[in-house]
């Protein structure tokens, strides 16, 4: 009996036929490519939707991240604001990484640097500026916690972060954590379409 893929899995079992799709991203029309076995591999989801809605332009300088960047829109949205800035594009999915890594090329859009987790450190050993994410909330609340404590303390003393989270999946509680738990300054900057855009910054 075979076993479904996760979007989270790093090695998609799935047929990886490549498909185009047409999306806005923040005002501009551009056309991808996505497949299966990757978050979202069809469409533009609802809360990636709501966050490129909701927040301002990213710094226009610096080094910007989309931590579990799928196919790409948030790296794609990051880096076509910001050509200025280094975009890394984040996921320990090999399917996503090559479709960010293809449409960021497809765009001409060379600010982009495609990485798995593990190679992340070396680097950016100067921290990060700003960080974009529709974080894996189905990995689990520990899983999420660890991976958010790691990414989050990667950011610079005035660096950002912009968090999309589905309101019935713990949207709030997760806002608890994140200011009494992890010690950081949030604040939602959003709430549309049952989710919640969370700004996270360090606590000086």
């Amino acid at each position: 009996m075979s076993v479904p893929d996760h979007y989270f899995s790093a090695e998609p079992a799935s047929p990886g036929e490549l498909r185009p799709l047409t999306v806005r991203l923040r005002g501009r029309e551009v056309t991808v490519q996505v497949a299966a076995g990757v978050f979202s591999g069809d469409r533009l989801d609802l809360g990636t939707r709501v966050l490129l809605d909701a927040v301002e332009d990213p710094p226009a300088a610096g080094t910007l991240v989309d931590v579990g960047c799928g196919w790409g829109p948030l790296t794609i949205a990051m880096a076509q604001a910001s050509p200025g800035a280094r975009v890394v594009a984040v996921d320990v999915n090999a399917r996503a990484r090559d479709l960010t890594a293809r449409n960021a090329r497809a765009l001409g859009l060379d600010n982009v640097t495609v990485l798995p987790p593990e190679e992340v450190p070396a680097l950016l050993p100067e921290g990060i500026d700003e960080i974009w994410s529709n974080p894996p909330i189905r990995i689990g609340k520990g899983p999420l916690h660890e991976l958010l404590r790691e990414w989050l303390g990667r950011l610079r003393p005035d660096g950002r972060a912009q968090l999309v989270v589905q309101r019935n999946l713990g949207a709030d509680s997760l806002h608890r954590w994140l200011a009494e738990e992890l010690g950081t300054d949030v604040v939602r900057t959003a709430s549309a379409k049952g989710f919640r855009v969370l700004t996270v910054r360090p606590r000086g």
